[in-house]
């Protein structure tokens, strides 16, 4: 059989889209994707408005708590209450710090929530790592039998930690608060989801080829890339270790409180002066703003470093 050329079958028309974007005169379309077409977008005015509008009511409560500690509690109570700071701010402060012993509260305070903090980040990172990289029978089970403790409420578990913490003798002590909440169901499933997709697998390979063992990949690997979710965990942390009410007031006394089971004496008489109360509770809330002033910037900014991938 004589071999013959076979003649090649025309290729599809190719859209001039598909083609770099070319017109039929020549010319090239102009791109949809536009240098810098990864710049911030300039909002509009409704835009200012509505960012207006949820500033203003974020900071409402936390000026009317400035509002009512720098005024009588006949002034704060009066059919027309003021609007304007008034000059016996420095006097009620001093009130509310003498009546309820906030020294030793606030000092409390900063154990508590900072041990539970540094605790909490070491244990939901080393956690979520291992569910979210390591290969081991009953993860799946595990982790979903973490998740369903997010479902109890914390009041069912009330009696029995109560009687353990006095079994064990902490009645009374700070580490009755700190021991219980060292680690968090809801921190451990925060970090499994992150560094399920920050941490590639061909990272933890690498090390592991180089001879690092476990807690190596975990000090040189694990803890840079889960350095920005172990910063938004840590705020989430400490704010909520502060804030801490229910427990505090069941394990501790009086003689050796948390800053809110300290401001309790406030609200403890009949009439309570609502004034001096919310001296305490400006008093309360400060750390937490210094707090945020000093790391709020390294927050953000470790939030917007680990969503960019290069």
């Amino acid at each position: 059989m004589t071999m013959t050329s076979i003649a090649k079958a025309p290729e599809p028309a190719v859209p001039a889209a598909r083609r770099g974007g070319t017109r039929r005169g020549g010319t090239r379309r102009p791109s949809r994707f536009r240098p810098g077409a990864g710049q911030q977008l300039k909002g509009g005015p409704f835009a200012y408005i509505a960012l207006a509008v949820v500033g203003i009511g974020s900071l409402l409560p936390l000026y009317w708590t400035l509002v009512a500690a720098s005024h009588t509690q006949d002034e704060v109570l009066a059919t027309t209450p003021p609007f304007l700071p008034g000059g016996q701010l420095l006097h009620n402060l001093d009130q509310a710090w003498n009546q309820a012993h906030l020294g030793k509260a606030i000092v409390n305070s900063f154990v508590v929530a900072g041990c539970i903090t540094a605790a909490t980040l070491f244990f939901c990172t080393l956690a979520g790592y291992a569910f979210a990289k390591m290969r081991f029978r009953g993860r799946g089970a595990l982790m979903t039998g973490v998740i369903a403790t997010l479902t109890i409420p914390p009041q069912l578990s009330v009696v029995p930690l109560f009687m353990m913490m006095s079994d064990i003798g902490w009645g009374g002590r700070l580490e009755s608060v700190i021991f219980p909440t060292l680690v968090s169901a809801f921190g451990v499933f925060f970090m499994r989801q992150y560094l399920s997709e920050a941490l590639p697998y061909e990272l933890v390979e690498a090390a592991k080829i180089d001879g690092a063992n476990n807690f190596r990949i975990v000090r040189s690997v694990v803890l840079p890339v889960a350095r920005p979710a172990m910063m938004v965990l840590g705020m989430l942390t400490f704010v909520q270790a502060w804030n801490d009410f229910f427990w505090p007031y069941l394990a501790l006394n009086q003689q050796n409180p948390t800053l809110q089971v300290a401001l309790g004496r406030l609200t403890a008489s009949y009439t309570p002066d609502q004034s001096i109360v919310m001296a305490g509770a400006l008093i309360s809330t400060l750390p937490l703003l210094v707090v945020f002033v000093i790391f709020g910037k390294r927050i953000v900014g470790g939030i917007m470093s680990g969503a960019v991938k290069g």
